[in-house]
């Protein structure tokens, strides 16, 4: 009998080792017609999941290990249909289906930071770069990647209007606020032209690079903390549900609301019409009396 080398030969597959097939995978989304903003997050999402199964090839069984282990972590059900959306977008490209359940959002009264909130996260950030993006974030009501796919061209300053490339495709032109004009001004007035893939990319990286809503969270949580504001909530709290929580307490009307947000549907905004213990407080002394 001829002997053997007693040799483990396995290899632990690296992050580098996936990136063929999430370039393949960018270019599979790319020839679908995806969004620029819609692609990144979902490469992103799979690249965590390849990570996870350890294989470019990975199974049903690893899909559903992945979902419970997406599970255990408590995410948010939005988050959870992202992943399972791209995660299944890349199933499709290596052809071998799967499917994932959709979960309904919650229907609850969604986190939100008031007024001294707001003001002691965007007090504490000293960077103009970071503080343009936070104002223009929330002044101008923007998820994380609407906020990264934004383009020098997107601004009139001349108009005073931004304009935003939002979730299925959709573009709006937006009222520029004068604050967030300000910040831009100041930070273009430092920032050198940069371009990415032949945009002229309004915020960029130090390594001249297109800002990932992950970078933007990230960012976020710092001010977040220097500020001294422990509520629950990042970015997308910071972005949309707090602009549209402050201008229900302050009486806007709902149908404002919604064009502000840019909602296609007004059941959206009616989230929104939680306000205030202490709003709530002053109209029932106000209206509930003999």
């Amino acid at each position: 009998m001829r002997n053997r080398i007693k040799v483990d030969w396995s290899r632990e597959v690296k992050k580098s080792d996936l990136g063929p097939a999430l370039k393949r995978y960018k270019r599979y989304l790319v020839d679908l017609g995806f969004r620029e903003q819609t692609i990144e997050s979902y490469v992103f999402r799979a690249g965590k999941y390849l990570e996870f199964a350890g294989t470019d090839q990975p199974t049903e069984e690893d899909h559903s290990r992945f979902r419970e282990h997406l599970q255990e972590k408590k995410l948010a059900r939005n988050t959870l249909n992202n992943y399972g959306f791209a995660t299944k977008k890349y199933h499709e490209m290596i052809g071998k289906p799967v499917t994932f359940k959709f979960l309904k959002p919650n229907d609850t009264i969604p986190h939100f930071f008031n007024e001294a909130d707001i003001t002691n996260i965007l007090g504490a950030c000293h960077n103009r770069k970071h503080y343009a993006l936070l104002i223009t974030i929330f002044y101008e009501t923007l998820r994380a990647s609407e906020a990264a796919g934004l383009n020098d061209e997107d601004i009139d300053f001349e108009g005073m209007t931004i304009r935003v490339r939002g979730k299925w495709g959709r573009e709006d032109l937006v009222p520029l606020n004068p604050e967030v004009a300000n910040a831009l001004r100041d930070y273009l007035s430092v920032r050198p032209p940069v371009d990415v893939n032949g945009k002229r990319v309004l915020f960029v990286t130090d390594y001249f690079h297109r800002f990932h809503r992950a970078d933007i969270n990230r960012i976020f949580h710092k001010y977040k903390k220097l500020g001294g504001v422990t509520k629950p909530g990042g970015v997308h709290v910071f972005g949309r549900h707090s602009p549209a929580s402050i201008m229900i307490k302050n009486n806007c009307d709902l149908m404002t609301v919604k064009e502000i947000m840019r909602h296609r549907d007004i059941k959206t905004t009616t989230r929104y019409l939680h306000i205030s213990d202490q709003t709530k407080r002053e109209k029932y002394e106000k209206y509930l009396t003999l």
